[in-house]
């Protein structure tokens, strides 16, 4: 396979390409196998994985709970993209787009499926009354910023990462062209925090719980650490906003659900109550 003098044929037909993710992407929908997805205890059962998207769940349930919300209690069970799980008919049939993280409300008599993790943010936030200003001002920013993230992320994710990390031909165009809008985008970050403490003003959103995991992440170095690349230290805002919201004990707890062992100390992949942080 070469990046140089390729030519688009007339129409395209899928290929095997060697990179990481070649044995899940596909270019059609549906399920490819049958298989019942588990249910829990809790009225809120979370079908995830630990992903940057992931664990803006996880993050915003065990904010509720540290909140005092009993009602969000959840039942977390760790849907292995890598191996498939994701195109199970249970799955599909809760998202037809075969994407982590899904959520189902059982609190209401016909329950409520959830996907795309901003979606889920709001819909927790509007439950709860929680995380989310009651006033219009307010909302709106934090609504900007929430779908800021959703629009942004994939140029950090699909754009940078893998053309970056994952792709099995280096690119040059591919990288410079992702790494200069994802340092467009810490810059528009660090700017935005320049006089706030957080993303919508003084007071700590799912616009931050949206944000955290994709920019606070990545300035922290938590996974793939491109911060010598990226010239992270240009950005001491997003850096001292980040390093605030991971000292949040809501934000660690979050953050090691639906994740296998080997990969953060006290890692769990499923999570039903909070004692199960203890063991």
């Amino acid at each position: 396979m070469s990046a140089d003098n390729y030519t688009p044929p007339k129409v395209w037909t899928n290929k095997v390409n060697g990179g990481v993710f070649a044995s899940i992407n596909r270019p059609v929908a549906g399920a490819t196998h049958d298989s019942d997805l588990p249910i829990g205890r809790h009225p809120l059962q979370l079908y995830s994985q630990g992903t940057w998207n992931g664990i803006k769940v996880t993050i915003l349930l065990e904010e509720l709970l540290a909140a005092g919300e009993t009602g969000a209690e959840y039942d977390a069970w760790l849907i292995d993209i890598m191996k498939g799980d994701q195109f199970g008919s249970g799955f599909v049939e809760i998202n037809p787009n075969s994407k982590i993280p899904a959520l189902v409300d059982r609190s209401v008599e016909k329950p409520v499926y959830l996907f795309e993790s901003g979606a889920i943010l709001l819909y927790l936030a509007e439950k709860f009354r929680r995380f989310l200003p009651d006033d219009t001002y307010g909302r709106s920013e934090v609504l900007n910023w929430l779908f800021w993230q959703m629009g942004s992320a994939p140029y950090l994710g699909g754009g940078f990462a893998h053309f970056y990390r994952y792709a099995p031909v280096k690119i040059e165009y591919a990288i410079d062209r992702y790494t200069m809008e994802v340092k467009r985008q810490l810059d528009v970050l660090n700017r935005r925090l320049a006089d706030r403490p957080f993303i919508a003003g003084n007071d700590y959103t799912i616009a931050d719980v949206a944000i955290f995991p994709w920019y606070g992440a990545l300035v922290l170095g938590w996974a793939n650490d491109v911060r010598e690349f990226l010239s992270t230290h240009e950005y001491p805002n997003v850096e001292r906003w980040a390093a605030a919201i991971a000292e949040r004990p809501a934000v660690q707890r979050g953050r090691l659900v639906n994740r296998k062992q080997n990969d953060w100390p006290g890692s769990l992949q499923e999570r039903h109550d909070a004692s199960d942080f203890d063991r």
